[in-house]
């Protein structure tokens, strides 16, 4: 007959884990001799084995009795549920370990890949890091108000992109943080701004659903004035040829824009 500690030692495991065993039912406590101790069996060791096997094989403890308990063909299907969780939870903590790793670098935090390669494209072109910053804080917030739509949105800026005018634009745009307020290129700027807005109405693309409040949309535009110590002049320049808003662009008066296009 075994004491507590022997009965831990034979079976691999210590006496701490025999006696939560207990306290969960998993193993049943025997009666104590004269002397007060627990007193164990061959049936004991053999018994808590398999406890321990399956614990170390990833059996959730809560169902470690049920299959102690089970025949053949029930063991084998407990195992097989057992299996396909811990599968599941596998794939769950290696995406985790996939967005932990894509967040080292700060970038990807709250945003969607499709952005991040955006803003990274846009690193390519030059565009300064004060500039990307404020676009990314933007996306961020875009991300999260028009989560289905917002790779459809990015793929039509990378269209936009390949566009050599939206890509001076970005330059400019870039640049324009360490202008003086008096710089002639915010008018180069409201030109091009411009002919790309007389495009997007000729395409239909002004004024369709963007999934976006108004309250929200003011936000964004906020931001950019804001951000930039020229945005109140340039939406001023727009405004005064007919067009407002810098996230959702608007013709004022609405009316059929002229296809003239502004001097390049």
């Amino acid at each position: 007959m075994l004491t507590i500690s022997q009965l831990a030692a034979y079976a691999g495991v210590t006496v701490r884990a025999v006696r939560h065993y207990h306290r969960i039912g998993l193993l049943p406590e025997p009666e104590r001799d004269r002397s007060g101790y627990r007193i164990y069996d061959a049936d004991a060791v053999v018994r808590l084995i398999r406890i321990r096997t399956l614990a170390d094989a990833g059996v959730p403890l809560a169902r470690v009795q049920e299959l102690l308990a089970a025949g053949p063909e029930e063991f084998a299907d407990g195992v097989q549920q057992i299996d396909k969780a811990l599968r599941a939870e596998i794939r769950r903590l290696q995406d985790t370990r996939s967005r932990l790793a894509r967040l080292a670098g700060g970038a990807h935090l709250a945003l969607p890949q499709s952005v991040v390669d955006y803003l990274d494209r846009l690193r390519g072109l030059g565009v300064e890091e004060r500039y990307i910053g404020m676009e990314r804080d933007a996306w961020i917030m875009i991300a999260a108000q028009v989560p289905h739509s917002i790779d459809s949105v990015i793929a039509k800026k990378h269209e936009e992109l390949d566009d050599p005018y939206m890509v001076r634009l970005y330059s400019l745009l870039s640049g324009a943080l360490d202008w003086p307020a008096d710089d002639p290129r915010i008018v180069e700027v409201a030109d091009i701004m411009e002919r790309l807005m007389v495009r997007a109405v000729e395409a239909g693309e002004v004024g369709a659903d963007d999934g976006m409040d108004d309250q929200f949309v003011d936000l964004l535009d906020a931001t950019m004035v804001e951000f930039s110590p020229h945005a109140a002049r340039l939406l001023a320049i727009l405004e005064e040829r007919g067009w407002r808003g810098w996230t959702r662009i608007q013709r004022v008066p609405a009316e059929s824009p002229s296809t003239e296009l502004p001097p390049s």
